[in-house]
């Protein structure tokens, strides 16, 4: 009954890293332990991965398709990351806040403390690192999605939003991925307590 209790009071979780620090699976671990709370469906036009799905991961469309998006303010916020666009639509947060639904928002770091801004009192937002940027740099290249000139770009971005760390009301390091599931997990129980301690 504690996630009742939650959804009240925090209806967003955002989660933030660098690409290569492993969010999206540490996002996914979660979702396995807590069901109820929902998979945030994002846009973007960058192409879609092999273990990827349309309509399950992202909302994958064409450049074109996202600038119509951004004309019809179908965003609450949206970036440019990498050159590609990624888009957080207003429905999905405003269904959110009117069902009393917790979310789980993988974004980057300005998309992050946009959604903080606009929902300070619902929102609880949390930076994952790596260990280092070397480190960083080899999962980047072992997952071989990327050139090696893409890989200095996101790199170089790596740096700039090591920046905004501070502004996050929570920050982890992924060093073990084991350890981080833990870790993050334990991080939303004890948000759940510490909302259901002060209701």
């Amino acid at each position: 009954r504690a996630i009742t209790k939650l959804t009240l009071m925090i209806n967003f979780i955002t989660i933030s890293a660098p690409s290569g620090s492993g969010k999206t699976t540490l996002c996914k671990a979660l979702q396995l332990v807590e069901p109820e709370i929902e998979w945030s469906i994002s846009y973007t036009t960058r192409e879609k991965r092999s273990i990827e799905e349309n309509g399950v991961d992202y909302f994958f469309i064409s450049e074109e398709e996202f600038e119509d998006l951004i004309i019809q303010e179908h965003f609450v916020e949206w970036q440019n990351v990498h050159g590609y666009y990624y888009g957080t639509s207003v429905s999905n947060l405003e269904d959110a806040i009117e069902n009393n639904k917790t979310m789980l928002i993988e974004m980057d770091v300005k998309g992050s403390m946009s959604i903080k801004k606009l929902f300070p009192n619902q929102t609880f937002s949390i930076f994952i690192m790596p260990p280092s940027i070397s480190q960083l740099r080899e999962r980047l290249r072992s997952r071989g999605t990327d050139s090696e000139k893409r890989i200095n770009i996101r790199l170089k971005r790596f740096q700039e939003e090591m920046k905004f760390r501070k502004n996050f009301d929570y920050v982890m390091i992924n060093e073990d991925l084991d350890l981080a599931k833990i870790e993050l997990q334990k991080t939303i129980n004890k948000l759940k307590q510490g909302v259901t301690s002060g209701t």
